[in-house]
């Protein structure tokens, strides 16, 4: 009798404890912040695919749909309208003129250039090479590919001039306006040339028409290639928000660095990465021809959102010279910098 009796109080409370964990849960997920992060299908952009399938956003009261795009500036459209909450990706002329005009907000880095560590190379068709563009120095008058007008792929071709010694204006820009059509056009040789992120660069040259001929790190060390930015309104009024974001977006960058970039993870934690960042990259290839593209194309994400604001002024200062942007455009405008920390 006393054994039956002390079966069902245990019984009770066994469902009671169920009945409490399952009501937290409940609790829990009606609670959750709905958010719409953008994103384009690189692994540049890794951060938020670990964030998500790891459950930090989840762990961070976040819950988050992404929605992907084929360039940058139609992603700080979609932030200015209010389609999108959070996004990461270069800095363009359309992100800076919306931010001139009150309406978003750079909050932290992505991804940049590491000494030591392959990043975005330039490259350039055989067709090209054989009429003698034999390296970066030899752009002047070449055709190169870019997105729209403004974007950080005009940016970087004009770093290449600069240096070189030559005006960026005697270079042919073509806007494609997606990344697909300029990787069409650099295959079927309709433009000479063209810079992007390795994972993408290396898998292009192993086309025998196309060959890579330098690294944008040669021009800009310590380029702020990608950024994280969110509504003005957000930065203001919903501090807490931003910070649940960047602080899950952070551990998942923790987490990709460790195992492809410093591979301190081990072999176990770099296949396991793989695979997570195949879910959004390359999905229409099988993982096995995926793989190698993937693993060979990571590149630094900064630890805790870092920015590196002398890189984001010298491309806002290139956007102003060249007239892309507003001049009455100032850091202050661009940049929410309480967030993270900046050097």
């Amino acid at each position: 009798m006393i054994n039956t009796t002390r079966r069902k109080l245990v019984s009770i409370a066994a469902t009671a404890v169920v009945a409490i964990s399952t009501s937290g849960m409940f609790m829990a997920a009606a609670s959750a912040q709905k958010i719409t992060v953008g994103a384009l299908r690189f692994t540049s952009h890794a951060a938020s695919f670990v964030a998500f399938e790891r459950g930090y956003f989840t762990d961070a009261g976040l819950e988050v749909e992404f929605k992907f795009f084929k360039a940058a500036q139609p992603m700080a459209v979609a932030i200015a309208s209010g389609d999108v909450d959070f996004g990461v990706t270069a800095i363009s002329g359309g992100l800076i003129n919306l931010a001139g005009k009150g309406v978003i907000k750079v909050i932290g880095g992505a991804l940049h250039e590491e000494a030591g560590i392959d990043g975005q190379m330039i490259l350039a068709t055989k067709k090209a090479m054989d009429a003698g563009l034999k390296t970066p120095a030899d752009l002047k008058g070449r055709t190169f590919g870019i997105t729209q007008a403004g974007s950080s792929f005009q940016y970087m071709a004009h770093k290449i001039a600069q240096k070189e010694g030559f005006s960026s204006s005697d270079i042919q820009f073509k806007p494609l306006q997606k990344v697909g059509a300029i990787i069409g056009a650099l295959k079927s040789e309709q433009i000479d040339a063209w810079s992007i992120v390795p994972h993408i660069a290396k898998g292009l040259a192993k086309n025998p028409k196309i060959e890579i001929i330098g690294k944008i790190a040669d021009y800009i060390p310590d380029y702020q290639v990608t950024t994280v930015f969110t509504s003005a309104d957000n930065a203001k009024n919903k501090p807490e928000l931003v910070k649940a974001f960047l602080g899950a977006f952070s551990k998942g960058a923790a987490d990709f660095n460790a195992a492809l970039v410093d591979k301190t993870a081990g072999d176990d934690g770099a296949e396991d990465m793989v695979r997570l960042v195949h879910k959004y990259v390359y999905t229409d290839r099988p993982y096995e021809k995926a793989a190698p593209s993937i693993r060979n194309g990571s590149m630094r994400i900064n630890e805790g959102a870092k920015l590196n604001v002398t890189n984001v002024k010298d491309q806002l200062d290139w956007f102003i010279s060249e007239g892309l942007v507003k001049d009455n455009i100032t850091m202050d405008m661009l940049v929410d910098s309480s967030y993270v920390e900046t050097y």
